[in-house]
């Protein structure tokens, strides 16, 4: 994950390689050089009792290893399966990409880029469920 910069908020708090940083009274921004460094923003955090819907599901996976609370060799499998389920049902050209994308980045294990990915579906399966009976 070289190369990536965090603006921070005032006490914004992030996850990195497992610690809680909390940010001070001003904006930051904080350049990341390590790479491969696990990196989650708190405030975009799925939390367990919000783990509800399919795509979600599938967030939280990529998550927990973020976090440092899966690892990537056992949660690999179950994130390129569940993201073959999203592909059965999310059909669309900007699904498919997001999907082929998070694929990709699951498969060179960039677990922060994949969960990205994925994330952009959560407005798309939002509408669909609104409109529709709720998928389990």
């Amino acid at each position: 994950m070289s190369g990536l910069v965090l603006k921070l908020g005032p006490k914004e708090r992030v996850l990195i390689n497992g610690a809680v940083i909390e940010n001070g009274d001003r904006r930051t921004r904080l350049a990341i050089k390590t790479p491969n460094a696990n990196i989650l923003r708190l405030r975009d955090a799925i939390h367990p009792e919000e783990v509800n819907t399919p795509v979600r599901r599938v967030c939280y996976i990529a998550q927990l290893v973020l976090a440092g609370d899966a690892e990537p060799e056992e949660t690999r499998p179950q994130l390129l399966r569940g993201i073959e389920q999203l592909s059965q049902v999310l059909t669309d050209h900007d699904s498919r990409a997001q999907l082929t994308a998070a694929t990709d980045a699951v498969l060179a294990d960039q677990f922060y880029q994949a969960l990205k990915s994925l994330r952009a579906l959560l407005p798309r399966e939002e509408r669909l469920l609104a409109g529709g009976p709720r998928l389990s």
